[in-house]
């Protein structure tokens, strides 16, 4: 019998808040998360001057000033995530089998910050002023090392780096090692902090942000016809992933299940999606077929729609090609066009809000969608939240190389 997966905590941190309750009530309402530059870096001379930053960041009450100091900014984002859904789910790990409970994060970037900081050192003060901790801090792997670490766990422990799909990825790496009976418990989702000096200035470069410098706060516009690039963001959604069954004794809220995952490749550009939207579709249809669901069955999809002109229409290809005619009946919306995009961290975010919206009935807005796109024809949830019933509901996220991946969530399912 195949194991079933259900989420017990979880646990955001983004430029519209850092608590779940809040930062769902702040999207419904239609709240934008993009700002001004302020305090991550004096951003005068930058191309965009903008983004999704988290300008009042403090670990007060979740680690050590010793130890905050001690790991990068996304790390950061990722224990306080992590505590926050562990507090969440009511997880005891003393009463657990900690070789039964895992890490698996995604990061698409990680250490972005340490690295600009001990370059500049390197090159002002010499090679023997570079900090010790440059390469525990700057690794991929630092953010589920040390969530493994806070928490004393035993059990799988990975770093997923797939770009913009790491944090869906690492999802459907947790749900996998759950049903293989590998763990118990996971910890997954993503954390990013890319919003740094080269950090803007590397995407800015490439001209895949918006230049709406004079206009903020309507820059992300997915689906829009007047979309001109994404919005770069910061944070990390963290989720508690759990065995069914494990939940049930004790006692555990169970806010939704995990009916299916899927994944693909375009193998076509690095940075370019597949402009059919052909390896979005296989990773939709899989994870549709793994959830052993129709098309007609899911009724929310929250799209990867990051804003960029040949993103949102592929994304918009994949969904009539895999849905048919359900694609003019399915509820669609980015919630990119709030917080900006969250790079690996993205996937971890929007599965909650896939959750929330299964549990409250409601489906988020895409903000900013002024001016209908002919070739973005479907229901995008414009500017209002709107009221739907929802038994299932889908999560895309692709990322630069090629990498897709979706995820199903569902309400529980009656019990065997």
């Amino acid at each position: 019998m195949t194991r079933r997966v259900v989420i017990t905590g979880l646990g955001a941190v983004t430029s519209l808040g850092t608590k779940v309750e809040p930062l769902w009530q702040r999207i419904c309402a239609g709240h934008n998360g993009v700002v001004p530059i302020t305090t991550s870096f004096d951003p005068t001379h930058q191309r965009v001057r903008f983004g999704g930053e988290i300008s009042d960041w403090a670990t007060d009450g979740y680690l050590h000033p010793k130890d905050a100091k001690r790991v990068d900014r996304f790390t950061q984002f990722a224990l306080v995530g992590a505590i926050d859904a562990v507090r969440d789910s009511g997880l005891d790990f003393d009463k657990e089998d900690r070789f039964r409970c895992g890490v698996i994060l995604g990061s698409g970037i990680g250490g972005l910050n340490e690295i600009e900081t001990q370059h500049t050192r390197l090159l002002e003060k010499g090679c023997d002023k570079v900090s010790a901790f440059t390469i525990p801090k700057l690794i991929i792997n630092a953010a589920c090392g040390h969530v493994s670490i806070h928490f004393g766990l035993r059990g799988p422990n990975v770093a997923v780096a797939t770009a913009c799909a790491s944090a869906t990825n690492a999802m459907g790496d947790a749900l996998k090692a759950i049903r293989y009976d590998e763990a118990d418990v996971v910890i997954s989702g993503g954390s990013e902090a890319a919003m740094t000096p080269m950090g803007v200035a590397g995407f800015a470069a490439m001209r895949a942000l918006s230049e709406r410098n004079d206009d903020p706060a309507h820059a992300s516009r997915p689906f829009d016809k007047d979309r001109n690039g994404f919005v770069l963001s910061e944070g990390a959604g963290i989720l508690i992933f759990e065995e069914l069954e494990h939940a049930r004794r004790r006692g555990a809220r169970i806010y939704a299940e995990i009916y299916g995952y899927g994944a693909s490749s375009d193998g076509i550009h690095i940075t370019q999606p597949d402009e059919n939207g052909t390896g979005a579709a296989r990773a939709m249809m899989l994870a549709l077929r793994d959830a052993k669901l129709d098309p007609v069955d899911v009724g929310y999809i929250n799209a990867h729609g990051t804003s960029t002109p040949l993103g949102d229409k592929a994304e918009t290809i994949a969904i009539k090609s895999v849905f048919r005619e359900a694609a003019r009946e399915v509820s669609i919306s980015s919630t990119k066009s709030q917080l900006g995009h969250l790079l690996g961290a993205s996937g971890g975010v929007e599965a909650i809000f896939s959750i929330l919206a299964i549990r409250d009935s409601i489906i988020p807005p895409t903000i900013n969608l002024q001016t209908p796109d002919p070739d973005c024809d479907l229901d995008y949830t414009p500017n209002v939240a709107r009221e739907r019933k929802l038994q299932a509901a889908m999560s895309n996220s692709f990322g630069f190389g090629g990498h897709n991946g979706s995820i199903v969530i569902g309400r529980l399912r009656p019990l065997d």
